[in-house]
């Protein structure tokens, strides 16, 4: 049964028969299987009038005959075509005549759909590989009717043959015939209105059929309204394609700063637009880190062409980075996008980026992007399983829930491949071809392959939503080109307003300590409110972790880490002392920003009691948008003193703890220890000693400044020398202790300098961003009062 619809050469033109007007008698017919899946329109209007003509009255229930007259080659057509219904085939156009004299058509046959055999063209498929070969159809029938014109302008029959060599087509199953698919005014209509309304083209049918009664009543298939739907949209977009141009300029003549471009050029414009804000380019240059490209607008619920670039600002919420409509998504479109997207953000390449599962994007990403790290997104493939894995859920109701566990929750390579074989074998899908697809591309979506690179999620097992999630709430199925803009600036607005909020509540509520450590309050003080809970939770949870150490090659200490009574489920963090750097098994501070409860349990039991800057991502701050770079450690220099303090300890008690397990060995090292030990006790006391009495000497030293200016204690270089002559060994040593003293005085007054000239600095800061929420608070109250 043929699922295809025969266009005629009026009206909207198609597959007449191929006219070719250099041929002078007989014209070739058009092979109709190759012809676009398109139902014919239908009008009730006469012949002559660029319309199909419908044939009334008694014409309906007659049978073809030679000598039978027409008023038109349409009006013949238009019968024979109803007969065809009636009776249960397909027709189209075999051959016409022309007259020698005029060119004028003369003659025409009509015949059976599956009149005559393919004609298989080797020129055509020479060169190229058809990847879904189309039905073989033909089967070389006899039935048709041929007409002819007569020197009165009508048409006569001039042949009928009735008998066909296949089986017709039964009442209930006729509209799927090509030539009878035919979507009529008034269907059209009800589409229209329906898909303005969001519906898609199965629910549309579902309503046609039961306005209709019956989908043979309907006399079209899901097919024909797709198609017809799919033109709409095109139409409606290339309608309103100057519309966007000009909002474009016109956002552009306003701010030179307002980035866009067109795909070729405004002339010849091939589908492609691209564009960023000023807002949305200063964005970048803070959050720019980790970006999420997002093409399901489309395909999914929505039904514009529209891709947003997005990010993470430094409270968890979705920032904009650009937006494109794209209408052509072929990988040289992705190619040119991606190439322009990056020449607005100033040529910075991101560190990672999040796509939707797509081969396509993938290979345009390869070749713009190849030292950012690609990952597609996760919760579109779960959705995806959903559907490819129907069956599965349905019968084994237990899969997903292991299907999550063995993607989200396993520690290592070894133990995910490990629980994906056994997984397969336990429900027998080994050679499913889905799970074998995403199999392949786990190193694209899979966490435990991408801990090792940043995607500022809070967690390894975070949902990945951030795709759809910048304009939920105002781009819907319903949105046209003609509201998308002010919908956009609305969501533009929305959005903004949100960070204002978050930023007042950061900067004027403070949050609830849950522990007495110096490190909580550091964070407290240091990270915005959101990111602050974050670390709490980690930080809180310490408490029920155990850390032990493990193993010590002499640079690096390795702790395990696990809670009482589960040391099989123990995470495993090395430790450098001296550079005071940890990294975790679990790598959450490589995948998020932030220190997980592992590393931050390690640092408790040595005792590290601040968090070291490097652990400090400028990003998750509130001053993450501040343009001067602070060193946060130093604004506080009772935080300072705790971790120079902290260095000092862990440095000792590392080399002690080597000391004492060379010592005990034996009874010969372990008398030389105790001796080495009594004689590093009177030196740490004579250390002590003389730290004390350069004090005095440093005490003495400032009065003196403070009474005789500079000169009390700063002599030339002249004056020093010729003293140094005149002094014994002793006072010699005792005057450079002195030195020394004041030295190691003059460094500390000197960091105490810099330590407020910052902590000045960032009171600038917090209080330039207080003003600024200010003045959105009051543009906000401003407009809600217009």
């Amino acid at each position: 049964m043929e699922n295809e619809v025969l266009e005629f050469d009026i009206g909207l033109g198609g597959a007449s028969g191929g006219v070719d007007d250099d041929a002078v008698d007989i014209e070739h017919p058009v092979d109709d299987e190759d012809m676009p899946d398109t139902p014919t329109t239908v009008s009730f209007t006469g012949a002559g009038s660029g319309e199909i003509f419908l044939p009334e009255g008694d014409l309906l229930d007659l049978e073809p005959y030679e000598g039978m007259e027409f008023e038109s080659e349409e009006a013949a057509k238009a019968f024979y075509n109803s007969y065809a219904r009636r009776v249960g085939f397909s027709t189209r156009v075999s051959s016409s005549r022309r007259s020698r004299r005029d060119g004028a058509i003369i003659q025409r046959q009509f015949v059976c759909a599956k009149e005559g055999f393919r004609n298989l063209n080797e020129k055509r498929t020479k060169d190229r590989e058809i990847k879904r070969p189309r039905t073989i159809t033909r089967v070389g029938c006899k039935a048709s009717l041929s007409v002819k014109m007569q020197d009165s302008g009508k048409w006569v029959v001039s042949g009928f043959v009735r008998e066909h060599n296949h089986e017709l087509v039964p009442p209930d199953q006729v509209h799927c015939l090509r030539s009878h698919r035919q979507i009529s005014g008034p269907a059209k209509t009800l589409i229209d209105t329906l898909q303005a309304a969001g519906m898609g083209p199965r629910r549309i049918m579902s309503a046609l059929i039961k306005e209709y009664g019956g989908i043979s009543k309907v006399g079209f298939t899901e097919v024909d309204c797709r198609n017809y739907m799919r033109n709409n949209r095109q139409r409606s977009l290339e309608g309103d394609i100057q519309l966007l141009l000009d909002y474009l300029r016109q956002m552009h003549n306003d701010n030179p700063n307002f980035f866009y471009a067109v795909q070729g050029d405004e002339e010849q414009y091939t589908g492609n637009v691209f564009w960023a804000d000023p807002k949305a380019r200063t964005n970048y240059t803070y959050f720019g880190d980790t970006v999420t490209f997002d093409t399901t607008y489309r395909s999914n619920r929505y039904r514009l062409p529209f891709a947003p670039f997005t990010g993470v600002n430094h409270h968890g919420q979705p920032v904009l980075f650009g937006c494109a409509f794209l209408i052509n998504e072929t990988e040289a479109s992705f190619v040119w996008l991606f190439n322009t997207w990056l020449m607005a953000m100033s040529g910075r390449h991101p560190v990672s980026i999040t796509t939707d599962h797509d081969a396509v994007i993938r290979s345009a990403i390869m070749q713009v992007f190849p030292d950012t790290r690609h990952r597609f997104c996760k919760w579109h493939i779960f959705k995806k399983c959903q559907e490819k894995l129907s069956h599965v859920f349905l019968k084994h109701p237990n899969f997903e829930a292991e299907f999550h566990k063995c993607v989200n929750l396993t520690e290592s390579i070894e133990e995910f491949e490990s629980c994906w074989l056994s997984l397969l074998d336990r429900y027998d899908l080994q050679d499913h071809e889905w799970l074998q697809t995403i199999y392949s591309a786990r190193r694209q979506w899979v966490p435990v392959y991408l801990r090792d690179t940043f995607f500022a999620e809070m967690s390894i097992t975070q949902r990945s939503d951030s795709m759809n999630s910048y304009f939920d709430g105002y781009v819907n199925a319903s949105t046209n080109l003609n509201q998308f803009f002010k919908l956009y600036e609305k969501s533009l607005e929305s959005r903004n307003e949100k960070e204002v909020k978050a930023d007042y509540d950061t900067m004027n509520t403070s949050p609830v300590l849950k522990t007495p450590s110096p490190m909580e309050k550091q964070a407290s003080e240091l990270y915005t409110r959101k990111l602050f809970m974050r670390f709490q939770e980690e930080l809180v949870g310490t408490l029920t972790f155990m850390a032990s150490k493990a193993e010590d090659d002499g640079e690096n200490i390795t702790y395990q880490v696990a809670k009482f009574g589960e040391d099989h489920k123990a995470y495993y963090v090395k430790f450098n002392v001296l550079e005071m750097k940890a990294t975790c098994s679990c790598q959450m501070f490589e995948f998020s920003g932030l220190l997980c409860r592992h590393v931050l349990a390690v640092f408790r039991v040595t005792n590290v009691l601040t968090l070291p800057s490097h652990y400090i991502l400028k990003r998750w701050t509130r001053n993450a948008r501040s343009s001067v770079i602070l060193e946060e450690r130093s604004a506080d220099v009772y935080t300072n003193y705790l971790e120079s303090h902290t260095v000092r300890y862990n440095t000792l008690r590392h080399e002690a703890f080597k000391f004492v397990d060379e010592g005990c060995k034996s009874l010969d090292t372990y008398n030389a220890a105790v001796t080495a030990l009594q004689e590093a006790a009177k030196r740490v006391a004579l250390a002590t000693k003389n730290e004390r009495r350069g004090s005095t000497v440093n005490g003495r030293g400032r009065g003196e400044l403070a009474s005789n200016g500079s000169r009390a204690n700063y002599s030339s270089s002249n004056h020093l020398g010729s003293s140094i002559q005149h002094l014994s060994e002793d006072d010699m040593d005792k005057k450079v202790q002195e030195l020394a003293n004041e030295l190691e005085y003059a460094n500390r007054k000197c960091e105490v300098y810099r330590a407020n000239l910052l902590s000045v600095l960032k009171d600038i800061e917090d209080h330039k961003l207080q003003l600024s929420i200010k003045v959105q608070n009051i543009k906000i109250s401003m407009k809600d009062s217009i």
